[in-house]
């Protein structure tokens, strides 16, 4: 998630856990704490690291719930030597510090980027995919809380406050795992009615809302992206086809950049060559052509020549792509498709190769 909600969620259940009088300096420390696993990309990019190596390693280490928790134990025992808040309430602040640094990892586990909460061991990224990474409607009862008790303290309205940011950002988070579960059902529906019941699928929200979803499924030559909006639709879900070079895709799966990418996206690749580029498309952020992560990842001689493995590199999207998609994605909230209509209804030009 953002900055932002990390650093409200963690200040919020840390001022919750200490005693009332501790309870403002809670709230600011669990405000670092809550924010401190995203630094991890910070060093990575003073190193020099190539593209792949950026994106995979962020909310590896510095997210696994193990390593927090033996961080935050380590922590409170320095702290409890030195500040007298911690030695005045030494289980309930350990109690703070725990939950400011886990609940980073496990709010992220629930975007669809991916969160290894169990590194270093091999699992996939925990990616749960029921919210976008900013969601106003989770992170406002949870600023507000945060703001109230920095202004009252100690006084029990405070306390209040950061109760029912919770409860009411923790409802919007069950909310949307019932959401998702309901546009699961009806993308298992579609994709059995063209013969692909067991096609690898995926759903995520739209960006800042809960309402409108994005399906992705793999097929054997390329993908199939399709939107569920849940006030609006009444039809079954519909795809559009996208198709992808999944010849080269295989032929490149044993480099270390492909290899690394398809654990990290769970599979949801989709290759496409421009001229003598072979580019690579993370197919679960953004949306057809528009995707948030795209790279450089082989070249060749001309048409018919084999695929070379090149130092992997990003490839932004273009500056008006953010426009055209909120602006769709606001349409097609609140508008269904006709039958002949595209499932989307945003201009699609493949961006320039830079």
């Amino acid at each position: 998630m953002d900055s932002l909600t990390q650093i409200v969620l963690g200040g919020s259940v840390a001022a919750l856990a200490v005693p009332a009088a501790h309870r403002r300096r809670a709230a600011l420390a669990g405000a670092v704490l809550g924010t401190l696993p995203d630094l991890d990309s910070f060093p990575m990019r003073w190193m020099g690291v190539d593209a792949v190596t950026l994106v995979t390693w962020h909310r590896g280490p510095s997210h696994a719930l193990p390593v927090l928790a033996l961080f935050g134990a380590l922590l409170w025992w320095l702290l409890r030597r030195r500040w007298s808040p911690v030695r005045e309430a030494p289980g309930r602040w350990l109690l703070a510090i725990w939950l400011a640094l886990l609940t980073h990892p496990l709010l992220d586990a629930f975007t669809v980027y991916g969160t290894q909460l169990w590194w270093p061991l091999p699992p996939r990224p925990t990616m749960w995919s029921s919210v976008f990474i900013i969601d106003p409607a989770y992170t406002l009862p949870l600023l507000a809380g945060f703001i109230a008790v920095l202004v009252v303290g100690l006084r029990p309205v405070g306390r209040s406050f950061l109760a029912w940011g919770l409860v009411l950002s923790t409802a919007y988070l069950g909310w949307s795992l019932l959401a998702k579960t309901l546009v699961d059902r009806d993308a298992r529906a579609a994709l059995a009615a063209q013969g692909l019941a067991d096609a690898p699928f995926f759903s995520t929200p739209t960006p800042f809302n809960t309402l409108l979803w994005r399906v992705v499924a793999l097929t054997p030559d390329g993908m199939l992206e399709g939107y569920r909006s849940l006030p609006t639709d009444r039809g079954p879900l519909r795809f559009e086809r996208h198709a992808g070079d999944t010849a080269a895709l295989q032929a490149l799966a044993g480099t270390p950049a492909v290899a690394r990418l398809r654990w990290f996206a769970s599979g949801f690749l989709l290759a496409n060559a421009e001229g003598d580029s072979l580019l690579l498309s993370d197919l679960r952020m953004g949306a057809a052509p528009f995707y948030s992560f795209r790279y450089r990842i082989a070249e060749r001689a001309g048409p018919q020549a084999p695929w070379t493995p090149v130092v992997p590199t990003t490839l932004p999207a273009p500056p008006e792509a953010r426009g055209i998609v909120l602006r769709g994605t606001w349409h097609r909230l609140w508008h269904e498709p006709a039958a002949q209509e595209p499932p989307f209804s945003f201009t699609r030009s493949t961006p320039p190769l830079p």
